[in-house]
């Protein structure tokens, strides 16, 4: 599976964004997809994700009622919606991609786990 990542840029606090990730080459039904996060001097932690076949979704307590992702089956598209974003929101978002249906566990929140990464995206958010 390929995977580019798009949507981001420089928004006010506040303010909303939505990301997406294209999926393509796809050979399989069965994927979790995640959201990671690159900010400047932090190591690239989890943001979010989403089994592929039923929707079941999982979220860091930093973005959990704030952020929503979303995927449509259809045209393979992975969404990241951001709202009342924060400063501290800034960073280079990355999709990602783990062939598979697992069960919700830890290896969701561990970059290591997803083999297949998109190029990241930028989202700047000012105060």
């Amino acid at each position: 599976v390929q995977l580019q990542a798009s949507g981001g840029g420089l928004v006010q606090a506040g303010d909303s964004l939505r990301l997406s990730c294209a999926t393509s080459g796809r050979t399989s039904t069965s994927y979790t997809m995640g959201w990671f996060r690159l900010a400047p001097g932090k190591e690239r932690e989890f943001v979010t994700a989403i089994r592929w076949r039923d929707g079941l979704t999982y979220y860091a307590g930093s973005v959990k009622g704030r952020f929503t992702i979303s995927r449509e089956k259809a045209n393979g598209m992975v969404y990241l919606q951001m709202n009342n974003l924060k400063p501290e929101d800034t960073a280079v978002y990355y999709c990602a991609a783990k062939p598979g249906h697992f069960a919700v566990g830890s290896a969701w929140l561990d970059r290591y786990w997803y083999p297949t990464w998109g190029q990241g995206t930028l989202v700047t958010v000012s105060s």
